[in-house]
């Protein structure tokens, strides 16, 4: 969609640019101060990295590279990788973050290097990921393998606790995409957020979002009243409330939903505005 309307091939896309990179630090590169969403990221709204959780691990880790937000990716995709185990790991500076096993692959490739032989790290990395390390640990003897190959013991408890692991090459994937959408959201503000809606049209309510930073502030205040007990439906909406808030922030506004002008199912560019199409009032169909 970004493509269609902006005339780049993503593909085409440097996946080294700085100041895309400082997004997933600061919201300084889009001109905006967002410390009143509780958000000191820029990363609202990209694929993969735009949920609380995840823009919570890039507020704790600082990725200064791609390579650091690959190891987030594997780290926020896997199950009992992250929490409890490689956020205390950074925490109580045992490790850093490059030094933290973040994707599946990592395991086999390190211990390959620490001196194991080729079979046993590749079995090892095999037996983590689908955690099976508590059981079969024991069983091959590869505490002790890893210890006479002077594996640190943090790292041994590290591939313990694990119950689900991530391939590097899919966490890469994520990560081209996610830079590549940061790359329009500087680049091509109006056109980012206009993709953005139109892929969650189903939950934007133009009643809602169209009439300015109040009435967005309102809605997001009694959701938040609500804090534990909000359904899917409205963690989700909350999450378009916040792109609204920074759109808004940065300068773009939205047009009235007008009858004439506006398309049955697009958002459309107006100038440096948004014009929603006829679906976006809620209970509106096609």
């Amino acid at each position: 969609m970004l493509q269609d309307m902006t005339g780049v091939d993503p593909k085409s896309i440097p996946t080294n640019d700085q100041k895309v990179m400082s997004l997933f630090n600061s919201s300084k590169a889009l001109g905006c101060d967002l410390s009143f969403l509780n958000c000191k990221t820029g990363a609202l709204g990209l694929p993969e990295f735009g949920t609380k959780f995840v823009r919570g691990m890039l507020e704790q880790t600082h990725p200064k590279s791609f390579n650091e937000l690959v190891i987030i990716s594997g780290l926020s995709h896997g199950t009992d990788v992250y929490l409890g185990n490689a956020e205390t790991l950074i925490k109580s500076g045992t490790c850093t973050l490059q030094q933290v096993i973040g994707c599946r692959d990592d395991i086999m490739v390190y211990l390959i290097e620490k001196g194991l032989p080729n079979k046993d790290a590749f079995d090892i990395m095999e037996c983590v990921r689908k955690g099976k390390s508590p059981k079969v640990f024991p069983q091959k003897g590869y505490v002790e393998l890893m210890k006479k190959h002077n594996v640190p013991q943090w790292y041994i408890d590290s591939c313990l606790k694990i119950k689900y692991m991530f391939p590097k090459a899919h966490a890469a994937a994520y990560v081209m995409m996610a830079f590549r959408i940061a790359w329009f959201k500087i680049h091509y503000p109006v056109e980012f957020y206009i993709a953005y809606f139109t892929v969650r049209a189903d939950l934007f309510d133009a009643a809602l979002m169209t009439h300015g930073v109040e009435t967005v502030r309102n809605e997001m205040r009694k959701l938040n009243m609500k804090s534990e007990k909000m359904s899917a439906n409205e963690k989700s909406l909350y999450t378009i409330l916040e792109i609204c808030l920074e759109m808004y922030e940065r300068g773009i506004t939205f047009l009235p939903v007008d009858l004439y002008k506006s398309h049955a199912r697009k958002f459309q560019k107006v100038g440096d505005a948004i014009l929603p199409p006829l679906n976006a009032f809620a209970g509106v169909g096609d």
